[in-house]
């Protein structure tokens, strides 16, 4: 068995200083949105903006490095919820709590978002891998959960799961416009018509 070897000396303090100008912009950008600046977030680390261009050539690429750290913090705490649960649609409220909790981020997702329809949009590629690797990764759990009768089966898994990014991203869009929308009770609306009819019928028959 190979033991992978930590990066050392300069390898590693050029590995930790783009972790720190990543998690700096990730925090100015949650706090003010894509409004951010990049001498903002150079300041925060404590380095020049010719240094922070080092390890992020273009603003677009930090942004885009930010977005991922948003979905990998989101997917974390997802996960656990589902865990917790014992439910995959158990982390679409989960979810929605997390855009709220961010609003400077969700603005920026959703700015990206409109932006990356132009294929010639530097974000372009990115969101097409995102939509389709996120909506694989669900219809896998949907199916596991169809299979275990947590979830309604007379649908196909894969149009469920495209139906929670639609909600997720709709919820996002109209959150912007209106905070007052309560999108997570919104988003635990759609969990509840996920469950299988004899489950909703009995909750409704419960609820008369």
């Amino acid at each position: 068995m190979t033991n992978q070897r930590k990066p050392r000396g300069p390898y590693r303090k050029s590995a930790e200083r783009r972790e720190r100008i990543l998690q700096a912009a990730y925090e100015a950008i949650d706090e003010f949105g894509e409004k951010a600046s990049l001498q903002d977030i150079a300041d925060r680390v404590g380095v020049t903006q010719p240094a922070l261009t080092y390890y992020f050539p273009t603003r677009d690429e930090l942004l885009l490095s930010v977005l991922e750290r948003r979905d990998m913090v989101g997917k974390a705490a997802s996960v656990d919820a589902v865990a917790e649960a014992n439910s995959s649609v158990a982390g679409t409220a989960t979810t929605a709590r997390h855009i709220i909790d961010h609003p400077g981020l969700a603005k920026l997702y959703v700015t990206l978002t409109a932006a990356a329809t132009d294929p010639d949009s530097p974000a372009h590629s990115y969101f097409e891998n995102r939509y389709r690797t996120l909506a694989a990764e669900i219809t896998e759990d949907m199916v596991d959960q169809q299979r275990a009768g947590v979830i309604r089966a007379d649908q196909p898994a894969a149009h469920l799961a495209r139906a929670v990014l639609a909600i997720l991203d709709g919820l996002q869009l109209q959150w912007m416009h209106d905070p007052t929308v309560d999108i997570v009770a919104i988003a635990e609306t759609f969990t509840r018509m996920l469950a299988p009819s004899s489950d909703v019928k009995q909750e409704e028959e419960t609820t008369d």
